[in-house]
């Protein structure tokens, strides 16, 4: 009995390789008719039906779809782009200066009553400047300085724009930041008093521990005779 049994046994195991054989072949024999009968690419529309007939099953069944598509991806599109420019106008409109800033960045200057020989002293951010008509005589005097005597050498025409006789600058001294005083001094310009800075009638350094000129801010002149510094 018990020869039997393992007779058996033996005869299952012969059997096992052959079904499993018999299984692939049949697997694979599905698998290459499956791929046979699928049309190919070409065949789609070509042996079953024509190409307007296939164009219309790819397409939906109503026309004005299309159209509908088109309008709502196209107004999405718009609405996007009008959404990023605000977005855009919004961010640089807050980088501008605000109005109170741009009303300190000039200053106008009414110049028509000033005589000649006579200065004038207006606030620009915060800051004084000094105007001043000069007559011929001053003129003339602030011409003949010899620039080799000059700590910070300029010319008279390097400091005054337009017409020779206004003469606009920044009244700070170059030494500690104090306010001249017009009129005074030993060159007939403007004198320091807290460190004795002597300036001439172009408002060059000629005595004193001033290092530089005073400085000459942006400005220029209008038809109607102001002055706009700025």
């Amino acid at each position: 009995m018990l020869g039997m049994l393992r007779q058996s046994s033996w005869q299952c195991r012969g059997l096992a390789p052959l079904l499993a054989r018999a299984q692939s072949s049949a697997v694979t024999s599905t698998v290459k008719a499956n791929e046979n009968s699928l049309p190919l690419p070409h065949e789609k529309y070509t042996d079953s039906t024509t190409w307007e007939k296939y164009q219309e099953g790819i397409r939906h069944g109503e026309p004005n779809m299309r159209t509908y598509n088109y309008m709502l991806m196209g107004g999405a599109r718009l609405m996007g782009a009008s959404l990023s420019r605000l977005i855009l106008i919004k961010f640089l409109a807050q980088m501008n200066p605000s109005a109170d800033v741009l009303a300190l960045a000039n200053v106008e200057v009414d110049i028509s009553n000033l005589a000649v020989g006579k200065s004038l002293t207006v606030k620009w951010r915060g800051k004084p400047v000094f105007v001043r008509r000069r007559n011929e005589d001053e003129i003339a005097e602030a011409n003949n300085v010899n620039l080799s005597e000059l700590r910070d050498p300029q010319t008279d025409a390097d400091r005054v724009r337009a017409e020779p006789e206004w003469l606009v600058l920044l009244g700070v001294c170059t030494h500690l930041g104090c306010v001249p005083i017009p009129n005074a001094g030993d060159f007939g310009g403007w004198f320091c008093p807290c460190h004795g800075s002597h300036y001439d009638i172009s408002g060059r350094i000629r005595k004193g521990p001033a290092p530089y000129n005073l400085e000459v801010p942006p400005y220029f002149f209008t038809d109607d005779g102001k002055l706009i510094v700025g």
